[in-house]
């Protein structure tokens, strides 16, 4: 078993990785069905959520079916990372983690995100008043380093564990390659094999298929592994790892009877959450992944992102359903590059 201060985890967890625009309600709901163990929120701003803004706290919901469940924050300044920390405390989720990873301009612009990985300093402040703000215990998920010439992980893990930390994230790659290139574990072991560290390590970077989880999981020794974008369109990673490294055989590809209802599901989620016409809005961008692969899928996906009533997307959906029953479907091929998303 793993442990999360309080929270006990299976040996090996899989954890969805929070991700903008993608970790909503909706979506974890599926893949909280498909066998992830542990979620995050999407991030959020810490000066948004102090000016209340409408966005921010709408991504404070969080629901009993997800837990355990972790709501993410950034920010680069002590105060507003603190209150931050004492408003995520009364929505009562089960953990608090705090985003040093994320390498987009908007975030780092500001002094948030991976940017504060070039001030271990100030990482190291930023941790103490969260950490002193709140009862929940407190993560960080963060990248390597800056750049090549930085890349500082294995300090960064001892000092955020001497902050109070309870787990750790790493993802494989510097601020500077953002999603380019291979992600390099190697550092991410030196961290878990580092024998000062005696908090959980979840690894990140470039996890797609349950074969390599297993050879990630023997080679570099991590507690877990964080997965985002391998499981947009296709939340059905986590039970095939997990199958995988219980049986050492592959699951069947989800048929299109699966795929067709976890689209169901994530859309009826959507316009629960988001109301009827933003929620079928935001639920456009999934189709494609979801029904990626399908022969001559085309155009029923085109129509998937026209139709504006919910009563003709499902009745659309039933009908590719009753068209490609009995189809096989080939195993995934998946392009990460494809799928990049912008923060992690």
């Amino acid at each position: 078993m793993i442990l999360i201060g309080n929270i006990t985890l299976p040996d090996f967890p899989l954890l969805l990785a929070p991700m903008e625009d993608v970790s909503d309600p909706p979506f974890r709901a599926v893949c909280k069905d498909n066998g992830a163990d542990l979620m995050y929120t999407e991030f959020i701003s810490s000066e948004g959520l102090i000016r209340d803004a409408i966005k921010s706290r709408q991504k404070l919901d969080v629901f009993d079916y997800e837990k355990p469940i972790g709501i993410q924050i950034f920010g680069g300044d002590e105060e507003a990372m603190a209150m931050s920390a004492k408003i995520v405390d009364a929505v009562n989720p089960d953990l608090l983690d705090i985003n040093f990873g994320c390498p987009v301009k908007k975030v780092v612009s500001k002094g948030a995100g991976a940017a504060v990985l070039k001030d271990i300093d100030l990482m190291e402040r930023l941790t103490k008043a969260c950490v002193n703000s709140t009862s929940l215990p407190v993560t960080v998920k963060t990248r390597l380093g800056w750049d090549e010439e930085s890349r500082n992980i294995v300090e960064v893990a001892e000092r955020l564990q001497d902050a109070g930390i309870k787990a750790l994230s790493v993802h494989g790659r510097t601020r500077s390659q953002l999603y380019k290139g291979e992600a390099d574990w190697r550092l991410i072991a030196e961290v878990k094999n580092n024998p000062r560290m005696h908090i959980p390590i979840f690894g990140n970077g470039d996890i797609d298929a349950p074969e390599k989880a297993l050879e990630y999981k023997h080679r570099y020794g991590v507690d877990g592994i964080m997965i985002g974008r391998a499981a947009i369109g296709y939340p059905w990673i986590f039970h095939e790892i997990k199958h995988y490294l219980q049986t050492g055989t592959h699951l069947p590809a989800p048929t299109i009877e699966q795929r067709v209802g976890v689209i169901k599901k994530h859309l009826q989620k959507s316009i629960e959450w988001k109301g009827q016409t933003l929620g079928i809005l935001e639920m456009r961008r999934h189709y494609g992944n979801y029904l990626k692969g399908l022969p001559n899928i085309k155009e029923y996906r085109t129509k998937l992102v026209t139709l504006k009533e919910p009563e003709a997307i499902f009745s659309l959906l039933d009908d590719i359903n009753k068209a490609y029953t009995g189809i096989e479907i080939q195993p995934r091929r998946i392009n990460m590059d494809e799928l990049a998303y912008s923060c992690g």
